[in-house]
């Protein structure tokens, strides 16, 4: 679901920037201690290294020629708590907008808010958590999974509809483009709900210490190993981003189906200098766009995406860890110069 400038107004993409930098400041400063305690940092660069690679992979909704892919949200939620998940997931946002021109520049903070605010911030404490009030059980994580990612997905949904309606993109007329995009995202979110329960309900089983810890905001405890499960993930993530990704379904994802069936094209055109500054900017720093090398002809080597699905991920690991590092030692050195 990552949105092109095109379906956007200027004013609405800079306003959008502004209300997701300031939600990523407000889940830096709201981040405890424990919340990044030592086991925690490696399980936060590896799940975003995950997310990243599953979001390369488009599965087939049957009878609607569309696809989609996980946004990823809810489970790094469950995986290492709301606030971390969102920093996490903007990261791999950025890095799939700047490095590989996936989803506009001037959309940028519309996708973080569309797939990283809404399940990190809204979904995750409002839906997620309330289920395991009286604990936790393999049938209650299977639930809250697939109710959070299908609820995420239509709000992310609303707010792709929402966003393009007040930009006052004519091409999308707001019912018609409503009621296209929230069954296909509805679908799109059950099987994202189906592949989150899953994964999570092998990670309780294996190791229920990191669920409980996210979800009580405490740390893992040091008799504690985590380390069968980051190499886990790692593997996971080599292998969907460097080998999976190569069968990802060719269908167009939710979004683009929408807008094709709305206006008939693949999307409207945008024109003026913000878009074209924009576009510039993007063209200049991504190496890989669309996950291909440049200038390698229509076919390419056949390869590209196994390529940008292992270093993508790389620089999610190093991205999400790297900022887990510096807000730890940020805020120890605060808290040692306030008790001096």
């Amino acid at each position: 679901m990552h949105m092109a400038d095109a379906l956007l107004s200027p004013a609405v993409g800079a306003a959008m920037c502004a209300v997701s930098a300031a939600a990523n400041a407000y889940a830096a400063k709201k981040i405890k201690k424990d919340d990044l305690c030592e086991k925690k940092i490696p399980l936060m660069g590896v799940m975003g290294a995950f997310v990243f690679a599953a979001q390369m992979i488009n599965f087939t909704i049957p009878a609607t020629g569309a696809s989609g892919h996980i946004g990823g949200g809810i489970l790094l939620a469950a995986m290492i708590g709301g606030f971390p998940a969102l920093l996490s997931i903007s990261a791999v946002i950025v890095i799939q907008c700047l490095f590989f021109a996936d989803g506009g520049l001037l959309a940028l903070g519309c996708n973080i808010f569309n797939m990283g605010v809404v399940p990190c911030l809204i979904v995750y404490p409002l839906i997620f958590k309330p289920f395991f009030k009286s604990g936790r059980t393999i049938f209650k994580i299977a639930a809250a999974s697939v109710a959070a990612a299908v609820l995420t997905l239509q709000l992310g949904a609303f707010g792709v509809v929402l966003q393009t309606r007040i930009s006052g993109i004519a091409e999308l007329p707001f019912l018609t483009f409503l009621f296209l995009m929230q069954p296909i995202h509805f679908a799109i979110g059950l099987a994202e709900g189906i592949a989150t329960a899953a994964i999570l309900c092998f990670v309780y089983k294996m190791r229920p210490e990191i669920m409980d810890s996210a979800f009580e905001r405490t740390k893992i405890k040091s008799g504690v190993p985590v380390k069968n499960v980051v190499i886990a993930f790692s593997i996971l993530a080599l292998l969907v981003g460097g080998a999976f990704s190569l069968f990802a379904s060719p269908q167009p994802d939710g979004l683009e189906w929408a807008i094709e069936k709305t206006a008939g094209m693949e999307e409207p055109k945008a024109e003026g200098a913000v878009f074209e500054g924009a576009a510039s900017i993007q063209k200049a720093v991504a190496f890989m766009p669309d996950y291909n090398f440049k200038n390698t002809g229509e076919n390419g080597f056949g390869m590209e995406k196994s390529v940008a699905g292992i270093i993508g991920g790389l620089m999610a690991f190093l991205t999400a860890a790297v900022s887990a590092i510096a807000i730890s030692v940020f805020k120890k050195r605060r808290k040692d110069s306030k008790s001096k």
